[in-house]
């Protein structure tokens, strides 16, 4: 397993992994929402963030950072448990990386957080388009 920087090239497959990890994670997602944010995804989110993915014979993760923030990681449904959120979460917090924002209802997420030593330091009522999915925000010192 190897982590590499994407390129524009990889957005098909960032997109493929998006989805598949927010279908298997996300029930909370009205499906409404979730066609608004494939929508925007692509062309307004990605271009925005350095992106990074891992995996062997094909893309099972993506790994989103901008600032010092983690903005997404996502691991595709038929990769999760096999360490490559691990892998993602560690690389990123070897780059500095010490903030993330976790929908609240997305109960694996915020176990995974905790688990790789984040804490959380706030609470928002609505997700940063506004929109009524909490988000926990987490922080970790840098190792």
């Amino acid at each position: 397993m190897f982590i590499r920087k994407a390129t524009t090239a990889d957005y098909p497959e960032i997109m493929r992994v998006w989805e598949s990890s927010v279908l298997a994670t996300h029930h909370f997602l009205a499906k409404t929402d979730f066609e608004y944010f494939k929508s925007i995804i692509p062309g307004e989110v990605l271009p925005s963030l350095t992106l990074y993915v891992i995996g062997e014979d094909r893309i099972a993760g993506v790994l989103g950072i901008a600032g010092d923030t983690t903005e997404m990681l996502f691991i595709e449904a038929e990769s999760r448990g096999k360490g490559y959120g691990t892998l993602l979460a560690q690389f990123a917090i070897e780059l500095q990386i010490k903030k993330v924002d976790v929908n609240e209802q997305n109960e694996q997420a915020v176990g995974f957080y905790r688990k790789m030593g984040f804490v959380q330091v706030g609470r928002s009522d609505v997700d940063g388009l506004g929109k009524p999915y909490p988000l926990l925000h987490f922080s970790i010192q840098a190792i």
